[in-house]
């Protein structure tokens, strides 16, 4: 080989790091940032990265030169290959923001092509830091109308229940990157990150006015409506949290080494004695789950509803449960939202279900209807209904209507256990509601106001005698009726015992973006 020919190729690699660009290096962490390079080198195993289209620059020849296109637009903006992390393979691509504002070139777009068929073909999950601006309007070496034609988002977004996809975004994240984010099963970003659909130009253009960039859909609206998974202060953080949710999603179904867990006596001092009174159940997952193993998704979006992935004996689970520190854990619109999505993650990565009940049902009433709960609501029995993974159902303290019912899948019958915490009740709605409904005409032919309300009292007192676990177990509703202490134990141990459900040969369905 000609010594000359590998002078010139090293020269060529060193103009695509990041020392041959010190000044936008500089500009970057002097906004807080990190480049492209530093987060990928953060999150995978030194030396795994196997990288594609190193080499490329913009589709600008037309208008730059090609040593200038070289010196600064590295990549064409984006850096893409496989390595591992943590041990698990996958597929890593991220957007530069120091090249072109992060911008999808023409060049570009060919290797998320070429990237996204790979990760189809060798089944590996992915995950994109997808910073940046949407469209690059400069490419000139290609004739171009619309651009519509790009086939990049058809086959990113095919890739939906396939494998997992994590998206990070730090930063500005708008148009075409953003539907990078918004396709991917997970989206982890961080407390000055501004996501949306269309940036600053585009807005401007459709006649809106004038937006600051961090204001078209900063950190705070996107975790409130949902769109945002995990919250990160900052790159460093957004790469551990994604490199955490990689392992709940591809990781060792089993790791053996986990038996670090809390005390689970203390389960027995979580439910109130006083029956309305509120908790947060939060504390219920983590006491359950391995120490450490929680991640919590969506916490800001819909709280009436907790999604969490975790692990328990070792074993990659996805936990529901119903906070009654929040509408009194009734199902809203968009935590019925919340838990189906959830389900659809579960059954598309086969993480078995553990669903924690406490709820007074479906939320009920004029303004929840507006909502359009109807829809909403049933979302959770259709979601339910289709799942092939292992659930384990543990009611905790109440389990009324179908807003219960949504939460075991359909029925007390369909999880592979449905067992209830001691004292815990069941119902076809709220007691006391239940008396007023049932026994008006009784009641209302009491004339005495205050005779009336000690008659319901008595009657509602009933009833919770009624709808005790203890007795529903005599009639099998449900399975068994334990001791909170034991539930970890009775939950690992179903879930050891269900065996392996492979997913089928046919190609799966897609994990809906909501």
């Amino acid at each position: 080989m000609d010594p000359n020919d590998l002078d010139q190729l090293g020269e060529r690699a060193r103009l695509t790091t990041d020392e041959a660009r010190p000044d936008a290096v500089t500009r970057r962490h002097e906004r807080g940032g990190r480049t492209a390079r530093e987060n990928i080198e953060d999150l995978i195993d030194p030396g795994s990265l196997v990288e594609y289209g190193r080499f490329a620059i913009a589709a600008q020849r037309g208008r730059r030169e090609v040593q200038d296109l070289i010196e600064n637009t590295p990549a064409d903006g984006i850096i893409a290959g496989t390595a591992t992390v943590g041990g698990i393979a996958c597929a890593v691509l991220s957007y530069d923001y120091t090249v072109l504002a992060g911008t999808q070139g023409h060049t570009g777009h060919r290797k998320k092509d070429r990237l996204f068929e790979l990760i189809e073909r060798m089944r590996l999950p992915v995950i994109f830091f997808a910073e940046g601006g949407g469209g690059r309007p400069g490419d000139t070496d290609h004739a171009v109308v619309s651009a519509l034609d790009t086939r990049a988002f058809a086959l990113w977004a095919s890739l939906s229940g396939l494998v997992p996809r994590i998206a990070v975004v730090a930063g500005r994240c708008f148009a075409g990157n953003a539907v990078i984010a918004g396709c991917a099963d997970l989206i982890v970003a961080t407390e000055g990150s501004s996501i949306g659909m269309g940036g600053p130009a585009m807005i401007e253009g459709g006649g809106l006015g004038r937006v600051d960039p961090d204001e078209v859909g900063p950190a705070e609206v996107q975790v409130a409506n949902g769109v945002i998974d995990v919250l990160a202060r900052d790159e460093a953080e957004a790469v551990s949290r994604a490199a955490e949710l990689l392992r709940h999603l591809s990781g060792p179904a089993m790791n053996p080494g986990a038996d670090d867990f809390a005390d689970q006596r203390l389960l027995r001092e979580v439910i109130p004695e006083r029956r309305r009174r509120a908790y947060d159940v939060n504390q219920v997952v983590d006491l359950l789950a391995d120490t450490g193993s929680v991640t919590r998704l969506r916490p800001g979006f819909a709280p009436e509803m907790v999604t969490s992935l975790a692990r328990i004996e070792g074993r990659r689970v996805g936990l529901i449960a119903n906070n009654p520190s929040h509408f009194a854990g009734a199902i809203t619109s968009n935590g019925a939202d919340k838990a189906a999505r959830f389900m659809q993650l579960c059954e598309g990565f086969r993480l078995p279900i553990v669903s924690l009940v406490d709820t007074p049902g479906m939320m009920v009433g004029p303004e929840a209807e507006r909502t359009g709960l109807v829809r909403h609501c049933s979302r959770m029995l259709v979601a339910g209904a289709a799942l092939t993974v292992p659930m384990v159902a543990v009611v905790l303290r109440r389990g009324y209507g179908l807003g219960a019912q949504a939460m075991v899948a359909g029925s007390l019958h369909e999880p592979l256990l449905t067992v209830a915490w001691a004292g815990a009740e069941l119902g076809p709605m709220g007691l006391e509601g239940a008396v007023r409904l049932g026994l008006r005409k009784e009641l209302e032919a009491i004339e005495d106001d205050e005779e009336r309300e000690s008659r319901v009292r008595e009657l509602t007192e009933l009833a919770h005698l009624n709808a005790n676990a203890l007795n529903a177990a005599t009639l099998f509703e449900i399975d068994d009726v334990i001791d909170p202490a034991d539930t970890r134990r009775v939950i690992a141990g179903t879930i050891s015992r269900a065996g392996s459900d492979p997913r089928p040969q046919e190609r799966p369905s897609f994990i809906d973006t909501w």
